[in-house]
């Protein structure tokens, strides 16, 4: 454990980029992280069977848990359901996978429950937040249980910004794009008006 603990620590040196960290993470913990996404390299915190897009926020204190304790069977304790503690001959839980789009932004202490498996592309979850159910795309969640606000931008900004595909550039490109039209970069719902 403190080995995993200390080659950890030494692969975030470059979170941002790591593609050996980012490897390690899906081979030991399937754990998979799209490139400049940072704040959910912790199999503590983050469950199995993640697959995490690009340029994602995901605060230090958020969770995302992977499956619930059956409440069917005797107890809710793992001895039931985990093959590990030798009382049942294979794991009797299968978790589905939860899949993160591109820029969304988990904020702190949000809570993403195993009945959550989407969060579209450029959704915020709000502090706090207990997120219990898919979540569309550019939508804004807040609460417990997590219940959509409103949408970061209207119909037609979330058209531009579908259309440009910003999340697959490198950093390079993403500098070159904030250059080149600042106003797109910064503020999308109001640069095509």
């Amino acid at each position: 454990m403190i080995f995993e603990k200390l080659r950890i620590r030494w692969l975030l040196r470059d979170e941002f980029e790591s593609l050996a960290l980012r490897r390690h993470f899906s081979q030991r913990w399937s754990i998979d992280v799209g490139l400049y996404s940072y704040g959910c390299f912790d199999p503590w915190r983050i469950g199995p069977r993640v697959r995490i897009q690009r340029y994602c926020s995901i605060a230090r204190t958020a969770r995302i848990l992977d499956a619930n304790h059956p409440i069917a069977a005797i107890t809710t304790h793992p001895f039931l359901y985990e093959a590990q503690f030798g009382i049942v001959p294979q794991d009797r839980i299968d978790a589905l996978w939860l899949t993160i789009e591109d820029d969304v932004w988990i904020s702190h202490n949000a809570t993403i429950t195993p009945g959550c498996k989407f969060i579209g592309r450029g959704a915020i979850i709000g502090a706090g937040a207990v997120v219990t159910s898919d979540v569309e795309p550019y939508a804004i969640m807040a609460g417990v249980p997590a219940r959509k606000l409103r949408a970061r931008f209207d119909a037609p900004t979330i058209a531009r910004l579908e259309a440009s595909r910003w999340w697959e550039m490198d950093r390079t490109d993403l500098k070159a794009l904030v250059e080149a039209d600042p106003d797109f970069a910064f503020n999308p719902g109001q640069s095509a008006r």
